[in-house]
């Protein structure tokens, strides 16, 4: 067995060396910038009010930095929705190698905005930055899925689609390192912790020209079938590669179409409904279980459970190294245990880790101890969420569309998930305060 593995890291060292470079430079930015925002908010908060200060002379109602707050927050999730939109398109005329490239370049611009966002006392600076930012994630998310499921040999397929969710979640991680206060989470320091992903977007702008486009793209849209193979070959290393071409060619037949089809025409597809069903429900699913909303607000969520305040950074550390941990896992078992049930399995016991965070949280005051549990809860809710649904989800994306209606199906897809960020980051702040939490009085 571990002769077959070394060989087959031989064989396929190209293809594993260019997985390595897509999650570095695409779903580990997502991941960062989703956990990371919440490490400096309180400093992001006083910069905005010191910069009204120095503009009008007089500070702005607390109602007022709140909003602003959760405007710099979401319209993240708004630029994520415009790549999404933009992705599709983008990649059916220059493919999806060129469309990641174009990716970077927003990502690279959105880093400059907010390292120098201090230095140029503008907070309108951060929310371009930070929308920058999101229309680099919303290209990425739509075409890093498609894209690695088509560059990998079939026996790695499964396990190549969940390193997405291991880079997204190795992304959160660092975040949480790299925004801790004995790191560079102070009050001078957090543009450049906000300015960090700039550094894996240039150098994936510099190592992905290295690597080919995806061999179904060269050889159904380009009709190129030298290119084709010649790309095969380069990530699959040398050998008979008529077989995949053959399946290719097949699923082009069926289809009968060579063009990416648009969000139109596979929403008004009868062939496309069960797909679209089952894509919809997973991706409600996911905006619908409560885990943006804890990353978004970490610090807020923790002390509503009672925690500690100094104990939060690291606490929410340790939640996003578990979920590391349990997708790490989940990519090791998927191709065994089978996706079906990884989700069924992750969902139902998400479901009963809420039904007893609910029954501690409403007993932490009787009971100083229960908060811990609550903690607990939390750490067994992220770490179903990682192993289940965080790693599986879109991989069976990837399975149920053909290769001309995948580009669609996954901006479908984002959009949902998008729209279902922004309102958890725009209404959160304030469905909290509505619960009178201390910290937002």
């Amino acid at each position: 067995m571990a002769a077959s593995f070394l060989s087959d890291l031989v064989r396929y060292r190209r293809f594993f060396q260019m997985t390595l470079v897509l999650g570095l430079g695409g779903t580990l930015l997502v991941g960062f910038h989703v956990s990371v925002i919440t490490y400096p908010s309180q400093d992001i908060k006083r910069f905005i009010n010191a910069t009204w200060m120095e503009r009008h002379g007089s500070p702005l109602p607390q109602e007022t930095v709140a909003l602003l707050w959760s405007f710099i927050v979401s319209i993240y999730c708004l630029g994520g929705f415009l790549g999404s939109l933009s992705s599709q398109p983008l990649s059916a005329r220059y493919g999806k190698k060129k469309t990641l490239l174009f990716g970077d370049l927003f990502a690279i611009s959105g880093a400059l905005l907010l390292g120098s966002s201090k230095m140029a006392g503008s907070f309108e600076m951060v929310l371009v930055g930070r929308c920058l930012y999101g229309i680099s994630a919303g290209m990425y998310m739509n075409t890093y899925g498609p894209y690695l499921g088509e560059i990998s040999p079939k026996k790695f397929r499964g396990f190549a689609l969940t390193t997405g969710a291991v880079f997204f979640s190795l992304g959160k991680a660092l975040g949480q390192i790299m925004g801790l206060r004995d790191i560079l989470g102070t009050p001078s320091l957090w543009p450049l912790l906000l300015a960090l992903c700039g550094i894996p977007a240039l150098l994936n702008l510099v190592l992905l020209p290295l690597f080919p486009e995806s061999p179904p793209y060269l050889l159904i849209e380009k009709e190129d079938k030298e290119g084709c193979l010649q790309a095969m070959k380069d990530l699959w290393g040398d050998g008979c590669h008529e077989g995949e071409m053959e399946d290719i060619m097949k699923e082009k037949e069926a289809t009968g179409s060579n063009k990416s089809l648009n969000v139109l025409e596979v929403l008004k597809g009868p062939s496309f409904r069960r797909p679209l069903a089952i894509t919809i429900l997973l991706m409600m699913s996911l905006q619908t279980n409560g885990l943006s909303a804890i990353y978004f607000y970490a610090f807020e969520v923790f002390r509503t459970a009672k925690l500690e305040e100094a104990l939060i950074p690291y606490v929410t550390l340790g939640m996003g190294l578990c979920e590391l941990i349990s997708v790490i896992l989940c990519s090791a078992i998927i191709d065994r245990v089978g996706r079906r049930i990884l989700l069924w399995g992750g969902y139902g016991a998400m479901a009963w880790a809420l039904a007893f965070l609910i029954l501690t949280l409403s007993l932490q005051d009787r009971h100083p101890w229960i908060s811990y549990c609550s903690v607990a809860l939390i750490f067994l809710f992220t770490f179903f969420y990682g192993i289940g649904p965080s790693g599986a989800i879109f991989s069976v994306m990837m399975e149920v569309f053909s290769q001309s209606a995948r580009p669609a199906g996954f901006v479908i897809a984002s959009l949902i998930s998008w729209v279902g960020l922004f309102l958890t980051g725009i209404g959160f702040p304030f469905v909290m305060r509505r619960r009178e939490n201390p910290s937002y009085r």
